[in-house]
């Protein structure tokens, strides 16, 4: 069996935020979702858990953090420059924020950082293996 990441994210508002995931290309996975909680699947072994407040207080007494906060960021791999770009697009015009950061564009690799709903910071990202620098060039 493969390793699984679940990845669990306090929410305000589980309906709109099970909208924007979708939006963004993520695919709600019935079994694990109810009126308190939505698993939001990404690929075969990345899964994100959307909890409402009342939901994630029974994992923790640690205060939510303020949408303005940076406790994490998260990237996803995506097909092509052409899918990092929808994909932000898609952040923007689901109610999320675009371009929080400024975009990365080192040639072999490039991402965009947005904002969904409630802050939570994710960045899309896509590689060109075969352009990597090679050892040699960053001595």
């Amino acid at each position: 069996m493969p390793k699984i990441i679940f990845i669990s994210l306090p929410v305000t508002d589980l309906d709109a935020s099970v909208r924007f995931y979708t939006a963004l290309g993520f695919v709600n996975n019935p079994n694990l979702t109810d009126d308190t909680a939505a698993c939001m699947v990404w690929s075969e072994t990345i899964n994100v858990m959307l909890l409402t407040h009342a939901k994630w207080s029974t994992f923790t007494t640690r205060p939510i953090p303020p949408p303005t906060s940076s406790e994490v960021s998260l990237s996803l791999s995506c097909d092509s420059r052409d899918a990092v770009d929808a994909m932000n697009q898609s952040a923007a015009a689901n109610g999320g924020t675009a371009d929080i950061n400024p975009v990365q564009d080192h040639g072999f690799m490039y991402g965009r950082d947005m904002a969904d709903l409630d802050g939570h910071i994710w960045g899309a990202v896509w590689m060109d293996p075969a352009a990597f620098p090679s050892s040699d060039t960053q001595k």
